[in-house]
């Protein structure tokens, strides 16, 4: 029991959060002292149930079972007492420990806050460094650009100078080239102008002799005679023209005689203007003149033939003054182009 008051006095004891650590280590083998000091102090009862057993062997039984009271009190307040300490001996573990941990954590956040300042302190040393190292590549960046923006203007400046200079020795080369130019196409121009001109005037040498020697082509053709030496074939051809001459005039002495009856027709018969009658026989009246008026022109055409094979002159084409063949002139009459001239009118 004696032992279980003095833990009682030292439990609530407290100190302070810098002794904490080293007093949670120092009295955490206290408690096992406290724990054999009640286990020692338990037998005591047993030792006074001995003894009173023994006097109650001689005594009366309502004493034994008033000590047998007294014992199970004194048990049961043993083990509260035991279980009591123990409680407060995890406690003050706990708290301990707990302290502990705070002063760790009060420690840790110091060393942080210290290292965080001296963070802070580096950091700003090395952002005052880092600015003046860039104030000082700004500026000798600065001198570099000047420098160079000197450099590439006196270059600029240089290179202008050549640039106008070439271009002023471009000009003067082109002139002068122009100028010969112009000299050599002038020499060329007149050079061709003489060559032109003599090869004009062998081609107008050419043509009129061309010419010349078209012209007496063209006289002995439009003089020609290609049928005067076949004497037997004009014959023939004077015949069919002459025969041809009088089937003609009967034509026209018909036609004539057809145009006068129907003018006479018309005099004496009474036409209806409605159904068209009189406009018919006008038309039919007309085309007889028409036809009679072709007749005489083919009379007119084989008097001229027969003219010109008296001469000797018949069968020339009058467009190419070549001569038309037999076949045509016979089956034709009269005939005074050749097939291919009249294809082409």
């Amino acid at each position: 029991m004696p032992s279980s008051a003095k833990t009682k006095k030292k439990a609530p004891a407290k100190k302070s959060p810098e002794r904490r650590g080293a007093s949670a280590s120092a009295r955490a083998p206290k408690s096992a002292p406290t724990k054999a000091a009640a286990k020692k102090s338990r037998p005591q009862p047993r030792s006074s149930k001995k003894a009173t057993s023994k006097k109650s062997s001689t005594s009366k039984p309502a004493s034994l079972a008033a000590a047998k009271k007294a014992a199970a009190a004194t048990k049961a307040r043993e083990i509260a007492a035991a279980r009591a300490q123990r409680e407060r001996d995890a406690r003050a573990r706990a708290a301990a420990k707990k302290a502990q941990l705070r002063q760790r954590a009060i420690v840790a956040a110091r060393a942080k806050r210290e290292r965080e300042a001296r963070a802070r302190a580096l950091a700003k040393e090395r952002a005052a460094a880092k600015k003046a190292r860039a104030i000082a590549a700004a500026k000798a960046k600065k001198e570099r650009d000047a420098r160079a923006k000197a450099a590439a203007k006196e270059r600029e400046i240089l290179r202008k100078a050549r640039e106008k200079a070439a271009i002023e020795a471009k000009k003067q080369r082109e002139i002068e080239a122009k100028r010969k130019a112009i000299e050599a196409e002038k020499l060329r121009r007149l050079r061709e102008i003489e060559r032109r001109e003599a090869e004009e005037r062998k081609r107008q040498e050419r043509r009129e002799a061309e010419e010349l020697k078209r012209q007496e082509a063209l006289e002995r053709k439009m003089h020609s005679k290609p049928y005067a030496e076949d004497h037997e074939f004009l014959e023939e051809l004077r015949d069919l023209l002459l025969t041809t001459r009088d089937a003609t005039n009967a034509q026209i002495a018909v036609s004539e005689l057809e145009a006068n009856e129907m003018l006479v027709d018309r005099e004496r018969l009474e036409y209806d203007d409605e159904d068209g009658s009189s406009v018919a026989s006008d038309i039919q009246r007309d085309q007889l003149k028409d036809f009679t008026a072709a007749l005489r022109l083919k009379i007119d055409e084989i008097d001229v033939a027969l003219s010109r094979i008296d001469d000797g002159s018949y069968g020339r084409c009058d467009e190419c003054y070549e001569a038309i063949t037999v076949a045509r002139l016979r089956a034709q009459l009269p005939v005074f182009t050749c097939v291919s001239c009249r294809a082409a009118v």
